[in-house]
Formats: C-alpha cells, structure tokens, sequence
C-alpha cells in the first residue's frame, strides 16, 4: 500500500497503522472489526473503556488530535452520537459510514481521520469492507486541497 507521513510528519505504513478505538456496546459487528484491524497487523488503542458515547467519541479524537493514533474508529448505536463528539476536538474530522464508497469518499474528499459506525445496523462483513475503504485510501484527492484547508481554518477559529 505504500508509505503516508501523519499530521506531525511521522512516516507510517499504510500496511499497518495505529487505529485509535472505542464502542459503547460490543456485539458480532464490534468484534469482527476488531478482528480484522488485529489479522491486518494493525496497532489497535483502546482509549476509552466506556458505555457513555460522548466519552467514547471524545477520547478517540484527542488520541487522533494528539498523534496517539493515525486514525480513529468509534462505534455506537448509530454511529452518530460518537461522530458528533469526535468532532468537537480540534483537528478531528470524523465522518460517519455506511458503505465502502460513503468512507473511501470521506478520506478522499474529506481527508477523515476519524470513522464513526453503527454498531446496531450494519452487519460485521459490511463493517469490516468499511473499515478497509477507510483504510485503504491514502491521500485526499490534491483538487480537493482548498476545501480541506478551508476546513483546517474553520478549526483554527473555534
């Protein structure tokens, strides 16, 4: 897959990456996530051991924001709540995924750093296929450069 710098310049292989998790439930979905980030040789953090969603999206984006992890996945419910709070920490953009296509989008339009599932909704190979969308996608897309920075402004304003 090749070879990405993060935010602070670390070079980090796309192969296997530090993933930043947390859910407030555990179900065959979580688990076929978790088992698949682990069989891809992945890094997998656990940061907040939680039932309360707002923690669970909070911690995952500081461990993103301060270069813990390259990434970040937040399961609940509805994959919203834990989106919303991932959010609110600067430097986050959590993008919430019910397809392959919504979260490859997300990282090449978007450049998410953070994706945000339902854990009651989707079925645990669409989650896994999600999650390697995800993944999978190095780089923005470099015409999508201008609208990205624009976000990064909008951070910086908060």
């Amino acid at each position: 897959m090749g070879i990405r710098a993060d935010r602070a310049g670390r070079q980090a292989s796309l192969d296997q990456v530090r993933i930043a998790y947390s859910a407030d439930d555990e179900n065959d979905t979580t688990r076929a996530v978790l088992d698949h980030l682990a069989r891809a040789g992945h890094e997998v953090i656990t940061v907040a051991r939680s039932d309360t969603w707002p923690d669970i999206g909070e911690a995952v984006g500081r461990a993103v924001a301060d270069g813990t992890a390259d990434y970040g996945v937040v399961m609940c419910w509805t994959g919203t709540g834990t989106a919303i709070a991932a959010n609110k920490v600067t430097g986050v953009r959590a993008a919430l995924a019910w397809d392959p296509w919504v979260a490859k989008g997300a990282r090449l339009w978007n450049d998410a750093n953070v994706l945000a599932m339902s854990l009651k909704r989707l079925a645990p190979d669409v989650a896994v296929e999600i999650v390697e969308a995800f993944l999978a996608t190095a780089e923005p897309d470099p015409e999508e450069a201008a609208n990205i920075a624009r976000l990064d402004e909008i951070d910086r304003q908060r």
